[in-house]
């Protein structure tokens, strides 16, 4: 395997070949000095600060050398969202962040199972999905962050992507996919956006119905950018107050989204409403079931069981034969007949 390292310091470069070792037939170059990137490069590792924008104009112009790796691999110093979306807008396909181990780096070069692909790259099937997924996210985060327009067209074509991907290869292989290749809140997102599809489909809804439902999944938890990463991003069980920080999400992306073009009242509501419940036990606004519409009800049910199967930090990923459980269990929170209607997919999907 023929790998290119890239860096804006000789050090960094001394570092990557120390951790690579051996194994691999390695080249490399100073940013912004000589590029003599081999044609047939398998791998590029990018280890640079994107707080410098001489940097990120000097990595535009030197993305086409690099359009035939597939796997473009961006090492960063600060673990944020807006480095993470400038990453990907630069054609990563993995982001790793520093202080990065032997063992992170090469499970990523020799593991095929955990390459990630953009679209750019041409990537196919669960893994381009959920790459584009990913990086779609990443910029609508970075967008709030700086009080930017959201780029709703590129969010709802991820998401018809996912959708197109749990139509023809399931859920259970994106599900893995997902779990494997991403975490955190983008992991959440891309769970619910591929598990709300898989149960329209289900059910047998219309195709306009399956885009109301995609969209309100991957813009659900668009509030989150406004929560500190330190708790959103916690390894651990949150404390009350951090909860109840959590919880200011659905109202808060109700305020990023309210007025956004291309953004139906319907899609609003379910942003809103996602954590509510049909006794009233819910938040932000305490709805009871005549004001909760179908859309909400459907999306609450794949919300739920894909926080409960998602991998964590602090516990493993739920099997989905418990997760089903308890959402079984909570009567009278949640539509009985749609929740019988979700056993399917739930557990065989």
């Amino acid at each position: 395997m023929l790998l290119h390292v890239v860096a804006d310091q000789p050090d960094r470069i001394s570092t990557l070949r120390m951790l690579l070792g051996a194994k691999f037939s390695v080249s490399s170059s100073l940013l912004r000095k000589e590029h003599n990137v081999p044609k047939n490069c398998d791998a590029a590792i990018v280890s640079v600060d994107l707080r410098n924008a001489d940097n990120i104009v000097a990595l535009k112009e030197l993305a086409a050398k690099f359009k035939g790796a597939k796997r473009k691999i961006f090492i960063l110093d600060q673990k944020a969202r807006l480095f993470a979306a400038q990453a990907y807008a630069l054609g990563a396909t993995h982001v790793l962040f520093n202080p990065v181990t032997a063992r992170s780096l090469l499970a990523v070069l020799i593991d095929p199972s955990s390459i990630e692909l953009t679209d750019d790259t041409g990537g196919q099937g669960a893994r381009g999905a959920a790459s584009a997924g990913a990086a779609s996210l990443a910029l609508m985060f970075a967008a709030v962050l700086h009080g930017q327009p959201i780029d709703v067209a590129d969010a709802k074509s991820a998401a018809c992507k996912i959708s197109n991907c749990v139509a023809e290869e399931g859920l259970s292989e994106w599900l893995e996919v997902v779990r494997r290749h991403h975490e955190g809140t983008y992991q959440h997102c891309l769970l619910v956006t591929g598990t709300t599809v898989a149960f329209g489909l289900s059910l047998g809804l219309a195709e306009a119905d399956i885009e109301r439902l995609y969209s309100a999944a991957m813009f659900h938890d668009i509030g989150k950018a406004k929560i500190p990463l330190a708790v959103l991003d916690k390894p651990s069980r949150l404390e009350p107050g951090e909860r109840a920080l959590i919880e200011t999400h659905p109202a808060a992306g109700h305020t990023i989204l309210k007025g956004t073009r291309g953004i139906s009242a319907e899609i609003l509501h379910a942003v809103r409403h996602h954590h509510e419940y049909l006794d009233g036990s819910g938040y932000p606004d305490a709805l009871c079931a005549e004001s909760i519409s179908d859309l909400v009800r459907i999306l609450t049910i794949a919300d739920i069981f894909a926080a409960l199967i998602e991998f964590r930090q602090y516990r493993p990923a739920m099997p989905r034969a418990q997760a089903y459980e308890i959402l079984g269990g909570m009567h009278g929170k949640l539509e009985a007949p749609l929740v019988k209607a979700f056993r399917e997919v739930a557990l065989n999907r």
